[in-house]
């Protein structure tokens, strides 16, 4: 009879605990309705397009099968394209160069993706970056800003070679600069 009490006991803790946990601020709807605030900045869709459809175009001109990807500030994914004949990996590396732009960028100072990569040589400890996820050393990306403040990044995969991406990805960079809010 011990045993059967003690267990009943112990269902009994374990949804109270449940409940209590359910009835916490962490899990009530005001919280699971909350939005992230955003401050200062963002690219709007149709820059994002505009820089995006620039870019493959770019790299068309060469021969070259390219996806792009435009990133927040967050670093979530804003626009997203796979270019004609571009593979299937290519969609990966544009992320990964545009995320590591936006989320690196700010931290070390640079806003091209390819001057981080360089300085990168002489550390003996680059190599614990690309264990992180989603980054990716590989030129080909560009940040976006506006009034100083990193916005967005435009990554490019599938060039021969992160600096051709790279001059793709400044080419729609280029083609919006002048209408970024100042």
């Amino acid at each position: 009879m011990a045993l059967s009490e003690a267990r009943r006991t112990t269902r009994v803790a374990a949804a109270l605990s449940l409940a209590g946990f359910l009835a916490s601020p962490l899990f009530t709807p005001t919280a699971a309705v909350a939005q992230t605030q955003i401050a200062g900045n963002a690219l709007s869709l149709d820059l994002a397009m505009e820089a995006a459809a620039e870019s493959v175009r770019v790299c068309g001109e060469h021969g070259w099968h390219v996806s792009v990807s435009v990133v927040d500030s967050a670093g979530d994914v804003k626009l997203q394209a796979k270019g004609d004949g571009s593979t299937v990996h290519t969609k990966d590396a544009s992320f990964r160069k545009a995320y590591t732009t936006v989320t690196f960028g700010p931290i070390f100072g640079f806003d091209r993706l390819g001057d981080w990569v360089e300085k990168l040589k002489t550390n003996p400890y680059a190599s614990a970056y690309a264990s992180l996820p989603n980054i990716f050393l590989l030129p080909g990306a560009v940040a976006v800003k506006v009034k100083g403040e990193i916005v967005a990044a435009i990554g490019v995969g599938g060039a021969p070679g992160g600096q051709n991406d790279e001059i793709c990805a400044e080419a729609g960079l280029a083609r919006i600069q002048n209408r970024l809010a100042q």
